[in-house]
């Protein structure tokens, strides 16, 4: 008896979308809108004399990933094996070329390649490096489920990839980025089968080369990033600054918030509190119970996408869908981890929330290919 074969796009009878994980997206995206705007406008004031800078400016990226996540909805899941590895090179050579002088450096970081002579757009690598591991991981397990078996023809090329994507970005430096992107990819590998030996081993890798880079860090730039949040209250007004600022806003909101837009933290005590930190205003002004729905809607977006990936019709689909989910959970998890001092701050976004245009992008883009899969799932 001959393989079966696999349902062509036109043999398949498509559904509507996953209902649930659009609404969730829509509402994450409508509430960061929200507590944007009112956690930049003082600092909006302060900055640009426009208390409504960065709401235009989110409302406009918004509406554009809005578009991004239809078109990408539409558009089969399956195109996008065609563009595993040229997205690759792409992302790769994108890092590179913040080495360049089109790199932009902001807050003794450069992680972002300018364009124009104004700067008035930026491209963030490490972010397009997310979404172009996911689908080379995809097709690559998927070309071949039994190379995860196999350590040099699975895990071996997957793994230098990985070691490559986390070497370029943590140059930039930005750990959290780095982080984020061997999760995922060590997240689909597990998913796809690995043996737990090679996680370990992965794993081990992975803090033998932190363990390297304290140890070669000459101006105890890592050394001071990595131990100030073990106790940040220590050094309040230098490295541990911004997360004492973050746990008092925290802790100011108790069980139900100061109120929506009464944020005291905000003016211009925490920097910058629209990105990174947001999280802290959202603990400030709607309390434990605002985070706690807040953390209620990622788990549910988390379950659905779950329930996406295990009944996708091929592996690519199933692979593809793992991946969007496990960045959405990694993402989270290191933002929490971050704001609540349980990580160094390394500038990691709140998936759908925080401020970022390149973020914002690729989360709704993702979700976009998120929903495309469920239109083709068994159930």
């Amino acid at each position: 008896m001959g393989r079966k074969r696999a349902p062509r796009i036109k043999d398949i009878k498509l559904k509507s979308c996953d209902f649930t994980i659009l609404i969730l997206v829509m509402a994450l995206v409508v509430f960061g809108i929200i507590m944007v705007f009112s956690a930049s406008y003082y600092h909006a004031i302060s900055n640009f004399d426009d208390p409504y800078h960065y709401l235009k400016r989110d409302i406009v990226w918004a509406l554009s990933g809005g578009v991004l996540m239809a078109v990408c909805a539409l558009l089969d899941y399956r195109v996008w094996q065609r563009f595993a590895i040229p997205l690759t090179v792409i992302s790769v050579v994108m890092l590179l070329l913040i080495f360049t002088p089109l790199g932009v450096t902001r807050n003794n970081a450069t992680r972002w390649i300018g364009i124009g002579s104004s700067e008035l757009l930026t491209i963030m690598p490490g972010e397009i490096a997310k979404i172009a591991a996911i689908v080379f991981v995809a097709w690559f397990l998927s070309q071949d489920p039994t190379r995860i078996r196999s350590f040099s023809r699975g895990v071996l090329p997957v793994v230098a990839l990985m070691g490559l994507y986390a070497g370029l970005i943590i140059k930039q430096p930005n750990l959290s980025t780095a982080l984020t992107v061997c999760g995922i990819m060590v997240g689909m590998l597990f998913v796809a089968g690995l043996s737990w030996k090679y996680i370990g081993l992965i794993v081990g890798a992975g803090v033998s080369g932190i363990a390297g880079l304290l140890l070669m860090d000459k101006d105890g730039y890592w050394v001071k990033r990595i131990m100030s949040f073990t106790n940040p209250f220590a050094d309040k007004l230098g490295d541990g600054y911004q997360v004492v600022q973050g746990l008092l806003a925290l802790g100011s909101g108790g069980a139900f918030g100061v109120g929506l837009g009464q944020s005291i933290q905000k003016t211009l005590y925490l920097p910058e509190p629209q990105n990174d930190f947001i999280l802290a205003i959202i603990g400030e002004e709607l309390g434990l119970v605002g985070v706690l729905v807040l953390m209620g809607a990622y788990l549910f977006l988390i379950w659905r996408g779950i329930h996406v990936a295990v009944n996708a019709r091929d592996m690519f689909g199933t692979m593809l869908a793992s991946g969007i989910v496990i960045m959405i959970a990694v993402q989270v998890i290191l933002n929490v981890a971050v704001v609540t001092s349980s990580m160094p701050p390394t500038g990691v976004t709140l998936p759908f929330v925080s401020y970022g245009g390149n973020a914002l992008w690729l989360f709704m883009g993702a979700a976009g290919i998120l929903l495309n899969i469920s239109r083709h799932t068994a159930k």
